[in-house]
């Protein structure tokens, strides 16, 4: 009687684990990069390969695309999808296009990036050893939480971030951000969610709506052969309108979890280790509201102050902004055909990464640290920075198979196409459609509009819309792609950081994005009509 009773239970225990042991989790960031770069190789083995004609710019001329034989053998194929991290990593263009480790060409990898976010961490190990930080965010998160001033730190954040964005394409200079938001926003009961799309989407809804940032209008109005103030005054309406819906959304989400920390998408587990967050210990290592700075820690905030605005001031491209220069730029290296004004400092990631770098060793130098902790504590920041990294070289690795597999043509002329033929309001916003597969695949805004302007202006002017107006439909395209896109640097590398996982993220923008793109469709359609 006694093994019939027991049995049951063993069944029942049995079962529990097995359903345990079934439930899905979405993988990692590291992971869901790796499967998009595999299905990316895979499609790219049933596209044909073609190829456009092109002007002595290096744009595609309208109406040349022919189809060419493959470039790569079944091996060479085979050899980019397991070459693509490095590619990412470090691969240099040539003259015709293709990527490559031992070419000779213009950097095309991502290590420049890989190099800054390896720079921010260990800055943040040895800035947050001082526990300036700390102390400081304790302050601040009190006054704001006495004041219930949260929701507008986030909103002036977004607002800030977009107007950059919109200006002058600010997007992974984000990354040197988070370390200073998520302790701050866990202390005022917001949780990771919330950091990430606060600097995420505040940075990249400005390059959506962009207005005269170089690298994507700049371009793409250069292509069109139209100047940078053409089409300004939607570009600033849609910039308004989505912003605001950015804003508004994150704001909504914000306040549910301020009021109900169980209604968080990602929890606040991590918060919580760290003692901050709803329901953390007071104990477990948060500086207490009324700990004041020391002198050393003030120092070392104003050198942190000091090196983030110096980030922001030295990559503003002042003279293309203030001239409205339009032609070729490049995003990759931030470089434009403005001659730099006197004061214009041009700086990039390898001058970014010093800075960091350089920022960390004087904050170690002002707390009176030995040299030997300042080296451990920068190895250990870096080393902390290694998994954000590996999902920025696997998403870049992605446009390297597209690009030397010549089927980025292929795919542009399905897109030539589309919008052949249709009528004005139909075109604007197909447009925009058209252009979220291309986004996709090429990441880099002026790499679109390079790719894509000299085939859809032409055809703008037979549907009778402004040319200006299609720069517009392109950004949007690209934009709102690029907010949800696991090939996106910014959006990959941010959830890395923030450990929030892509899955819940997608689940949070997606229904923003689309109503974002239904607003967007209405107003280009309105637009291109008047037009």
């Amino acid at each position: 009687m006694a093994n019939t009773e027991v049995l049951p239970a063993g069944h029942v225990k049995a079962a529990t684990e097995r359903k345990t042991r079934k439930k899905f989790e979405f993988p990692t960031a590291l992971t869901t990069v790796a499967v998009v770069t595999f299905a990316v190789w895979l499609a790219a083995l049933f596209i044909p390969a073609g190829a456009y004609e092109h002007n002595e710019d290096g744009a595609p001329i309208p109406g040349t695309y022919h189809r060419v034989e493959s470039p790569l053998s079944a091996g060479e194929k085979l050899q980019q999808l397991v070459l693509a991290p490095v590619n990412g990593m470090y691969g240099l263009r040539t003259d015709t296009g293709f990527v490559d480790t031992e070419a000779v060409g213009s950097m095309f990898g991502a290590v420049g990036v890989v190099l800054f976010i390896l720079a921010i961490g260990a800055f943040i190990s040895v800035s947050f050893a001082t526990r300036s930080l700390e102390v400081a965010v304790g302050g601040l998160a009190a006054r704001l939480r006495e004041k219930e001033k949260g929701g507008l730190l986030i909103a002036t954040i977004m607002v800030l971030f977009s107007l950059l964005g919109t200006t002058m394409g600010f997007s992974v200079e984000t990354f040197g951000f988070y370390s200073l938001f998520i302790p701050l926003m866990a202390a005022l009961g917001y949780d990771r969610m919330v950091t990430s799309v606060m600097i995420i989407i505040g940075a990249l809804i400005g390059v959506t709506t962009s207005t005269v940032n170089p690298f994507a209008t700049g371009v793409a109005a250069g292509e069109a052969g139209v100047s940078l103030g053409d089409g300004i005054g939607l570009r600033v309406l849609l910039w308004v309108l989505l912003t605001g819906i950015a804003v508004a959304y994150t704001l909504r989400y914000a306040a549910r979890i301020r009021r109900d920390p169980s209604a968080s998408m990602v929890g606040f587990e991590l918060d919580r280790a760290e003692g901050v967050g709803p329901g953390a210990s007071p104990a477990s290592g948060t500086a207490a509201p009324q700990e004041r700075l020391t002198g050393t820690q003030k120092w070392v905030l104003v050198i942190t102050a000091a090196t983030f605005v110096l980030l922001i001031i030295s990559v503003i491209p002042w003279s293309s902004i203030l001239g409205g220069v339009t032609g070729p730029a490049d995003d990759l290296h931030h470089t434009t055909e403005a001659k730099p004004l006197w004061f214009e400092l041009n700086w990039w990631f390898p001058q970014l990464s010093m800075l960091f770098i350089i920022a960390s060793v004087v904050v170690g130098l002002v707390a009176r640290m030995k040299e030997r902790e300042i080296v451990k504590l920068i190895s250990q920041g870096a080393a902390d920075m290694i998994g954000p990294s590996l999902v920025i070289v696997l998403a870049a690795g992605v446009s390297v198979i597209m690009t030397n597999t010549q089927t980025l043509d292929t795919i542009l002329k399905s897109v030539e196409q589309a919008v052949r033929g249709t009528s004005a309001g139909v075109f604007a916003i197909v447009n925009i459609v058209v252009n979220l597969p291309l986004s996709f695949i090429v990441p880099s805004s002026s790499g679109h509009a390079v790719l894509a302007m000299p085939i859809l202006a032409p055809l703008s002017d037979f549907a009778g819309v402004s040319r200006a107006v299609t720069i517009t439909a392109f950004q949007l395209g690209h934009g709102l792609m690029l907010m949800g896109s696991p090939t996106a640097v910014v959006v990959v590398g941010g959830l890395a950081v923030t450990k929030v996982g892509y899955d819940k993220y997608l689940k949070f923008v997606l229904p923003m994005l689309l109503i974002m793109f239904v607003v967007s469709s209405v107003v280009l359609a309105v637009a291109a009509a008047a037009s």
